[in-house]
């Protein structure tokens, strides 16, 4: 029997070989065709609205990868996720219109990516913040406190305070050729699609070694039981900070990669919803699956434009329609959630590793 894609005639001789990404010819050739698919494909079939999509759908699984991180692999729930996201759009967007850069960077297009890595680290701080309580309370107690950094970043120190700078009221625009990166204006939604796909990449590859890694082990095993695990000598409450602050981080990209998709920013892209939108995604994908955060983010983007087209032919004989898609929406969010946890609580990355393995190990699949 071939040894080239079957895990039942593969062996191992190095702990290097054990730990590999892809172990065989096979799933190598699988991940060259679908870094093909995301790059030249989709590209080149998908039009400008599809584009959108799948700009969502990214945005949606960076978003949610810090969400994936605390609540599937550290065990802090998390409820108020979309106040660090706001945190990095708007430490990005004050950073590009109001700081005074200077000149040679401003001419070699280095404001937007420096400042992403400002926001980021300003949202993985502000996220630690709110973080601490995780040191004294968890459960339905560390919801409440995460609820909070929700209220008390958007609803107050944004909309009050962060979105008057300058005499702007509300909003921030973000006038064309504001985005770039070196001599590559980001103005288009193809361009959007690229940076999106950099990102959600590297920074799937950057969660996936920190789970394989001591930090990663660590997480585990408190989300596991945090009593045991200090028995065992890992100090919890420095690894919980450390897991807040990742995923603050990323967060904050997450934040300042969507304003290149924005004409102009305001609280109203950060709302309460979008964190329970964002949990609802890993229990949708699979809590504890880094597949499951980019399995329910395709899902969540795409049974909702789905909706809407549906949607669309009776708003003319229903106009209230779409007047009311929104609530639409969310109950349609609501059903979801509660199919998945009655018929498949595992989330859409187990039916994956099902179909997979049934694959890999046929004609012995049983």
């Amino acid at each position: 029997m071939s040894t080239t894609f079957l895990p039942c005639g593969e062996y191992h001789e190095s702990y290097r070989e054990d730990h590999a990404w892809w172990q065989t010819k096979f799933i190598k050739a699988k991940m060259a065709l679908l870094m093909l698919v995301l790059f030249v494909g989709i590209p080149l079939v998908a039009d400008s609205y599809w584009l959108s999509v799948c700009n969502q759908i990214g945005y949606t699984a960076l978003g949610a990868l810090g969400v994936q991180l605390l609540i599937g692999f550290c065990g802090q729930v998390t409820l108020g996720h979309a106040a660090f996201l706001a945190v990095g759009a708007y430490t990005s967007t004050l950073l590009i219109l109001e700081f005074p850069w200077p000149k040679v960077l401003m001419d070699w297009g280095l404001a937007y990516p420096v400042s992403i890595f400002v926001a980021a680290i300003a949202a993985g701080i502000w996220c630690v913040l709110f973080g601490l309580p995780s040191a004294k309370v968890k459960g339905f107690y560390l919801i409440l406190t995460t609820m909070a950094a929700q209220f008390i970043t958007v609803d107050f120190v944004i909309t009050q305070y962060i979105s008057q700078i300058g005499g702007r009221g509300q909003a921030f625009s973000l006038p064309p050729g504001t985005i770039r990166i070196g001599p590559w204006v980001i103005d288009s939604d193809l361009k959007v699609y690229f940076m999106m796909i950099v990102l959600v990449i590297l920074f799937t590859a950057v969660v996936v070694n920190l789970l394989r890694s001591r930090v990663g082990r660590a997480w585990v095993a408190i989300r596991d039981n945090d009593i045991s695990a200090e028995v065992m000598g890992i100090h919890v409450v420095r690894y919980k900070l450390f897991a807040f602050f990742v995923a603050g981080f990323i967060g904050g990209v997450a934040g300042a990669f969507w304003i290149s998709n924005l004409a102009a920013i305001s609280p109203e892209h950060f709302p309460w919803f979008w964190s329970l939108w964002l949990v609802g995604v890993i229990l949708i994908g699979g809590v504890g699956s880094i597949h499951g955060t980019i399995f329910g983010s395709i899902f969540m983007v795409v049974v909702m434009e789905l909706l809407q087209m549906a949607v669309l032919p009776l708003a003319a004989s229903y106009p209230k329609l779409l007047m009311d898609f929104l609530f639409i929406k969310e109950a349609a969010f609501g059903l979801a959630i509660c199919a998945f946890m009655i018929f498949e609580p595992n989330g859409l990355a187990y039916r994956w590793w099902q179909a997979k393995n049934y694959f890999n190990l046929w004609p012995f699949s049983y």
